[in-house]
């Protein structure tokens, strides 16, 4: 008998739509039997934002319909940690904001949505260093400033996820996991995300020893999978918005029956990790971009996340990872 604890389900609802009206995201995951997502970006009716700018109507709207629709927010999809590390022209559009400001407005915002929403679990980045030059050597500024973000977050209950992702410092698994040794604060994990790395350039057995690195700090995994056939080694710079390669998880190149298969074994570990920080649970949070992706989002549509859903089951279940959707029963129970 399988002792190990389930895993949560949930996904970024806002791929689910197609549009990003909020009744279509949550009529799209409730379908698939989805009890959790992640919030990014969201029309309420003034028109598409994210999470970000929502204002107290919204807010207050959001909230009602996740009563309605028996919905959790598992995190928050927020942006923190996308902008420059330092203000220099590099050729890129991304934006640079100084590092008080930001951790004053920015973070303290995100800080704002997850205790409006109710998520333990606030999503972020490891800042753009300048492009052509190595990310090892801005490793001391970034654990800085990621100390006083997760310093931010742990004041209020909340616990900061790192994700990995191509261009930032914390672009592969082995970078991510340094990064939070040397931040070594509870209130700062890290994220898994096998197809950015698979679109770095990365080999399965690369993707996997990435994934090992990350163990020690890992909080939570995004899944989502990448298969392109003209990639022939490493990628320095990737060009996020013409990706197009993206795959359900049962055929791409992330490594993910092996990256399963292993975390089965490690979940009780992690359980024991996430549950201290007054988290649900272990959070496998569906982000497929199998319809496209960009450098803040992704789209897939509701068939397009419902095939992305049942490819992770497929997988869950061949592995033996519990997990729970939607039953007669829970409906039964909800009435």
């Amino acid at each position: 008998m399988n002792s190990a604890p389930n895993v949560l389900l949930s996904g970024f609802a806002d791929e689910s739509a197609m549009t990003k009206k909020a009744n279509e995201q949550f009529a799209a995951l409730a379908a698939i039997g989805l009890q959790y997502y992640s919030i990014r970006f969201v029309d309420v009716g003034n028109g598409i934002k994210n999470v970000m700018v929502l204002d107290d109507a919204e807010i207050s709207l959001l909230q009602q319909m996740h009563a309605d629709y028996g919905l959790k927010v598992s995190s928050i999809g927020s942006p923190i940690g996308k902008v420059k590390l330092k203000d220099v022209d590099d050729g890129t559009a991304n934006k640079f904001v100084p590092f008080e400001t930001y951790l004053r407005e920015d973070v303290k915002t995100a800080c704002d949505r997850a205790e409006a929403f109710g998520s333990k679990l606030l999503r972020g980045f490891s800042f753009y260093h300048p492009k052509g030059t190595q990310p090892e050597d801005h490793i001391d500024q970034v654990v800085d400033q990621l100390g006083a973000i997760a310093e931010a977050c742990d004041a209020r209950g909340l616990t900061f996820g790192l994700e990995v992702e191509a261009n930032l410092v914390g672009q592969t698994g082995h970078l991510l996991a340094d990064i939070a040794a040397k931040v070594n604060h509870p209130a700062m994990v890290t994220i898994f995300d096998g197809a950015n790395i698979v679109m770095q350039g990365f080999t399965p057995d690369q993707v996997y020893a990435q994934y090992q690195a990350m163990k020690p700090s890992l909080g939570w995994l995004h899944i989502k999978d990448y298969s392109d056939p003209t990639l022939g080694g490493r990628v320095d710079h990737v060009d996020e918005e013409s990706a197009s390669h993206f795959v359900p998880a049962d055929r791409g190149d992330s490594a993910h029956e092996a990256i399963l298969r292993d975390l089965k074994g490690f979940l009780p570990t992690l359980h024991e990790r996430m549950i201290a920080r007054g988290v649900d649970g272990i959070f496998v949070d569906l982000e497929p971009h199998v319809r496209g992706g960009g450098q803040f989002g992704g789209f897939s549509g509701p068939d397009g996340f419902g095939i992305a859903a049942r490819a992770l089951c497929k997988l869950l279940d061949y592995v033996g990872i519990g997990y729970e959707l939607r039953s007669f029963e829970s409906l039964q129970a909800a009435k």
